[in-house]
C-alpha cells in the first residue's frame, strides 16, 4: 500500500513535470556557424537591417522617423542593385471585422526580379512600426528577409517575375496592402508570401493559407525543411478577428501564405522590440523558408486542388493528406472505437466521467485564475507565465482527478480507455464542424489503440502497450500544439488553455487508473489538492514583472471636451505604486476617448489645440448623405472620427479609397494618421439624412509640461505597450 501511494504520487508529480516540459518539444533551428553558398545569411540581413532602423526610434506611418527609414530602405535596395520604385499615395483601408476605416499616406517600396511580364510572385513585409515601438520584429524581420532573399534571387535566371513590396501603414489597417492592390503590379500577382511579427523570438509558423488550400500546402510541403504549421491552426485562424496584409490581399485570389512567430508577447508592439532582443535563430528560420518558397513558386503554382489537412512532426517534417481521405479515416475511426465501446459496456458511466473530468478541470483552473487575479490585480504571470501554466495544470489535474476517482471508480481500465478514446473522437467531430482541419490531431493515436485492441487475440499484453505508444504520440503532437497556443493566449487569461491541457493529462491517468485505485482515493486527491496549492502558492509570490517581460504602462494626458484635463495612466489594471503622481488621488474611470477604464487624476489644462474638421459639403443621394469633411490637425499625428452606433455610417474615406465599415452593434471610427492628415479631405456617407454627432479625438506623441514626473516615476520593469505615451485632445461637432 505504501509503494502504491508513493508510485501514485510519483505519476501525478511526473504528469505535470511532462506539461511543463513541452515547451522543449518547440525547438528554434539554431543559426548556421557559417555561410552557406546561396542560403539565407543571417548575420548579412541583421546587419543590414541595423542599418535600415538607424537610432531604433518608433517610426509610424507618415512619420519623419519613417521617412528616414524609407530612405535607408532604398539605398540597401540599391545596394544589392536592384531597382527601387516609391508609390506615393494617400489611401484607406477598412478593418474586415469592425466598425473602422483608417487612412494614411502610404508609400510603397516595390522591387521587381525576372521577367517584365507573366504571372507574379509577391513577396510582402512592411516597414511601419507601432506608435511605441522599433518594430525590429514586427515587421523588421520581414524587411530583413525579403532584402536578403532578394540578393540571393537577383542573378538567377526566373521563369516569372517576383515582386518584393515593402508597404507603409499595415499597423494602422493594412492600408500598404490596400493601397498596393491600386497599383498597376498587382494585376499580374496570382500568389503571396507574407512575413510577419507577434513577437521577438520561437519558430516561424505557417498559420494561413488561401481557401482551397491544395496548392499551398503542397508548394509548402515541399519547400520547407523545418516546418511549424497546422491544418486546425490556419482553420482557427479563420476564425478570428485578427488580421494582416493577407486579410486584403486576398480579395483577389491569390494563393497565399502567411508566416509569423508569436514568442515574447511582452514585447510585442513596445520600446522592447529591439535589435538586441530580435532573436537570431527565428530568423534564420523565416530566412529559410523565404528562400525555399520564393524558390519553389518562382517556378510557377503547384497544380494540386481541393483542400488538404497537414501537421508537422516536431518540426522536422510535415504530414499531410487530402481531407475528403481524412475525414473517411476520422468516421472509421469513430464508428468503430464507439462499437468497440459498446461491446465493452463503455458508453454511459465511463463516457460521462471522462466528460466532467474536462468541465471539473476547466472549471477548476479558472477557480485558480479567478483567485488570484482578484488577490493580485494585473498580470500577474508576465514575468514567469510558466509558473502560473504549471499551477493552471495542476488544478486541471485535480478537477479531472475527482470524477474519475469518484464516478468512475471500480471501471476497468479496458472500459475507461475505450470511453476516454470515444469523448477523445466526439470532441474532435465537434471542433472539425468550425474547423476541418482540426481532425488531423485526433487520428494517430485512436488508429494505434485500435491496433493494440486488434492485436490483443494474439497477444494479450498488446493493447496495454498500443495504449501506451497512443498516449506519447498524444503528448508528442499535442504537447507541441499546446505550447505554441500557450504563446498565442500568453496575454492571458491563462486558464482558456486548461481544456487543451486537462485532455492529454486524463489520457494519462486513464491509463494510471489501477495504480491511482490501488493508492486510495482520499491519498490521490488530497495530493493533487496540495500540488494544486503549491503552484498557486509560488504563482502569489513571484515577481509579476521582470525586465525581459515588462508591464504594459503609458501614460497619457487627456482633454475632455469640456475642458477638463486628466492624467490617464493605460496598464494592465494593477495597483499604482505608492505614491505615483507625487500622491496624486487615482480613480478607475473611462474617459471621453474610449470605453475601456484607466487609471485618471485631475491634471493641469494644456494649452493645445484642438483638431478642427470643417464641412465643405454635404449633398443627399437619395435616402443617403454624403458629407464631405477637410481635416485641421493642429500638431496631432493621429486623427479618430468617431459615430455613434445608431449613426448608420456606410462608407468613408477619398477619393479611389471609399471603403465599407463593418456590422456590428459599436460605434464607427474613422482615422486618420500622419502628418498628411492636416488637410486631408475625407468623405462620409451616411443611410440616413439626419444630422450626425460626431468626437473628434487628436492625439500627438509625448507629454505636455508636467508629465516629466509621472515618466520618471513609472516603474522599474514597465514601458507603454500598444499605445504609447501621447497627449490627447477630445471635442464635439455635429455634421
Amino acid at each position: 500500500m505504501r509503494r502504491d501511494a508513493w508510485l501514485a504520487l510519483i505519476v501525478l508529480v511526473a504528469v505535470l513535470a511532462a506539461m511543463a516540459s513541452k515547451s522543449m518539444l518547440v525547438s528554434i533551428p539554431p543559426v548556421r556557424s557559417h555561410a552557406v553558398e546561396g542560403g539565407f545569411d543571417t548575420r548579412s540581413a541583421k546587419a543590414r537591417l541595423q542599418r535600415i532602423l538607424g537610432d531604433e526610434r518608433p517610426h509610424p506611418s507618415d512619420s519623419e522617423a519613417n521617412d528616414a527609414v524609407r530612405g535607408r530602405l532604398v539605398a540597401e535596395l540599391n545596394a544589392i542593385g536592384l531597382k527601387p520604385i516609391v508609390r506615393d499615395q494617400f489611401a484607406c483601408n477598412d478593418f474586415a471585422k469592425a466598425r473602422t476605416v483608417s487612412c494614411t499616406r502610404a508609400r510603397n517600396v516595390i522591387a521587381v526580379l525576372g521577367p517584365p511580364a507573366g504571372k507574379a510572385l509577391l513577396l510582402n513585409a512592411h516597414y511601419d512600426s507601432a506608435p511605441a515601438s522599433p518594430g525590429a520584429a514586427d515587421d523588421g524581420i520581414g524587411v530583413a528577409t525579403l532584402l536578403e532573399v532578394a540578393r540571393l534571387m537577383k542573378d538567377r535566371q526566373l521563369q516569372r517575375p517576383v515582386v518584393f513590396l515593402f508597404n507603409e501603414g499595415e499597423e494602422l489597417g493594412l492600408v500598404g496592402a490596400r493601397a498596393f492592390l491600386r497599383d498597376p503590379l498587382s494585376r499580374n500577382v496570382d500568389s503571396v508570401l507574407n512575413f510577419e511579427a507577434r513577437g521577438i523570438t520561437g519558430p516561424v509558423v505557417m498559420f494561413e493559407t488561401s481557401a482551397p488550400n491544395g496548392a499551398a500546402v503542397k508548394a509548402f510541403g515541399d519547400a520547407v525543411d523545418r516546418p511549424f504549421a497546422s491544418s486546425m491552426a490556419t482553420d482557427l485562424y479563420r476564425l478570428l478577428p485578427n488580421g494582416t496584409d493577407v486579410t486584403t490581399f486576398s480579395e483577389r485570389g491569390w494563393l497565399a501564405l502567411n508566416f509569423a512567430m508569436v514568442g515574447n508577447e511582452t514585447r510585442y508592439h513596445s520600446p522592447g522590440d529591439n535589435l538586441a532582443a530580435l532573436d537570431d535563430r527565428s530568423l534564420q528560420h523565416m530566412g529559410d523558408q523565404a528562400l525555399a518558397m520564393t524558390e519553389r513558386l518562382a517556378d510557377g503554382v503547384p497544380e494540386a486542388k481541393g483542400d488538404r489537412i497537414f501537421v508537422d512532426v516536431l518540426g522536422r517534417f510535415l504530414v499531410q493528406m487530402s481531407l475528403a481521405v481524412g475525414l473517411a479515416i476520422f468516421a472509421a475511426l469513430a464508428i468503430a472505437v464507439s462499437v468497440l465501446a459498446i461491446k465493452r459496456r463503455a458508453w454511459f458511466r465511463a463516457p460521462l466521467a471522462v466528460l466532467l473530468a474536462l468541465v471539473l478541470a476547466t472549471a477548476l483552473a479558472w477557480l485558480g485564475d479567478f483567485v488570484m487575479s482578484a488577490l493580485r490585480p494585473g498580470t500577474f504571470w508576465r514575468a514567469h507565465p510558466e509558473l502560473t501554466l504549471s499551477a493552471v495544470y495542476a488544478s486541471a489535474m485535480l478537477g479531472a482527478l475527482i470524477p474519475l476517482r469518484t464516478l468512475a471508480a471500480g471501471i476497468e481500465r479496458e472500459r475507461m480507455r475505450l470511453a476516454y478514446w470515444l469523448v477523445f473522437l466526439l470532441l474532435g467531430a465537434a471542433l472539425a464542424s468550425v474547423a476541418p482541419g482540426a481532425i488531423i490531431y485526433f487520428m494517430l493515436p485512436p488508429l494505434i489503440v485500435l491496433a493494440g485492441v486488434g492485436l490483443r487475440r494474439w497477444r494479450r499484453r498488446a493493447e496495454d502497450v498500443a495504449a501506451l505508444v497512443a498516449l506519447a504520440v498524444l503528448f508528442l503532437t499535442w504537447g507541441e500544439m499546446l505550447a505554441q497556443v500557450e504563446q498565442l493566449f500568453s496575454p492571458g487569461p491563462q486558464w482558456v488553455v486548461a481544456p487543451v491541457g486537462a485532455l492529454v493529462m486524463i489520457a494519462a491517468l486513464v491509463e494510471a487508473g489501477p495504480l491511482l485505485q490501488r493508492a486510495g482515493r482520499a491519498l490521490v486527491l488530497v495530493g493533487a489538492a496540495i500540488l494544486a496549492l503549491a503552484g498557486w502558492a509560488v504563482v502569489g509570490v513571484a515577481p509579476a514583472y521582470a525586465q525581459d517581460r515588462q508591464q504594459m504602462f503609458s501614460v497619457q494626458h487627456v482633454t475632455a471636451p469640456d475642458g477638463r484635463a486628466s492624467w490617464a495612466v493605460s496598464n494592465d489594471r494593477a495597483p499604482l505604486p505608492h505614491g505615483y503622481g507625487n500622491g496624486a488621488k487615482w480613480e478607475r474611470e473611462a474617459l471621453p476617448h474610449g470605453k475601456r477604464k484607466l487609471w485618471t487624476t485631475p491634471a493641469p489644462t494644456a494649452r493645445i489645440r484642438p483638431v478642427t474638421v470643417e464641412v465643405l459639403g454635404s449633398r443627399n443621394l437619395g435616402a443617403r448623405r454624403a458629407v464631405q469633411l477637410r481635416l485641421r490637425s493642429n500638431g496631432a499625428m493621429q486623427v479618430a472620427l468617431r459615430a455613434p452606433a445608431n449613426s448608420r455610417l456606410e462608407r468613408a474615406g477619398t477619393e479611389g479609397f471609399m471603403r465599407p465599415l463593418g456590422a456590428g452593434g459599436d460605434e464607427f471610427t474613422v482615422a486618420c494618421v500622419g502628418r498628411s492628415c492636416d488637410g486631408a479631405v475625407l468623405t462620409l456617407v451616411f443611410a440616413t439624412s439626419r444630422p450626425a454627432p460626431l468626437t473628434v479625438i487628436g492625439t500627438r506623441p509625448g507629454l505636455p509640461p508636467g508629465g516629466e514626473a509621472l515618466l520618471r516615476q513609472r516603474p522599474r520593469h514597465a514601458q507603454p505597450q500598444y499605445s504609447a505615451d501621447q497627449t490627447v485632445v477630445v471635442s464635439k461637432i455635429k455634421i
